[in-house]
């Protein structure tokens, strides 16, 4: 059985619903259990999910991108993280990431840039997203990875989107897509 722990800050719920839809799309892989794991409004989390990451065989680590990066929860969720660091508790994990925001770009890849330096840091193994974009000219917005994203998962909410109408439904359907593809990596990872 492997262990995969999904860890993520959430600040208008709409990225709680992109972790949500990963953890199905990892539950869809047998021998998989999942915890999905929330980062407090003060950036911290408890001891027991501490270990439960200490303990997953893969850390998808998701936030959303709030001035071209991390909010400071979530920064503050990784400088906590420094005694994994120093133990090299998360070395050799398999590693992958997400984000969500306003815009059609919103600097995303500036955030999972800053997710894969964060798991690089703690010498992961990167996971990134498999889909090829849907990039024609009869795409719709609601195909799989509409937005092009490679290096992790990519989501778009309206501003003003209630926390049930964003992410749209094409990105969420990624998200599902994104978490099986971690899981079937997980489940070969021998490391």
């Amino acid at each position: 059985m492997k262990s995969i722990a999904v860890v993520y800050f959430s600040g208008y719920g709409h990225t709680v619903r992109q972790a949500q839809a990963v953890v199905k799309g990892l539950e869809q892989q047998v021998n998989t259990r999942v915890q999905l794991l929330a980062i407090s409004e003060g950036g911290a989390l408890t001891e027991s999910e501490w270990e439960c990451l200490d303990v997953a065989d893969a850390i998808v680590f998701g936030a959303p991108t709030y001035m071209g990066t991390v909010p400071w929860q979530f920064k503050k969720f990784a400088d906590d993280s420094s005694k994994r660091w120093f133990a090299s508790a998360w070395k050799n994990k398999l590693g992958a990431g997400f984000t969500n925001s306003a815009s059609m770009n919103g600097d995303k890849a500036t955030t999972i840039s800053w997710l894969m330096t964060f798991a690089m840091q703690h010498r992961m193994l990167w996971a990134g997203a498999a889909s090829a974009p849907s990039n024609s000219k009869s795409a719709d917005r609601n195909d799989l990875n509409y937005l092009g994203s490679y290096s992790g998962l990519m989501a778009q909410s309206p501003s003003d989107a209630n926390p049930d109408e964003g992410p749209l439904p094409g990105d969420l359907e990624t998200a599902k897509a994104f978490g099986l593809r971690i899981a079937q990596l997980t489940q070969g990872l021998s490391i």
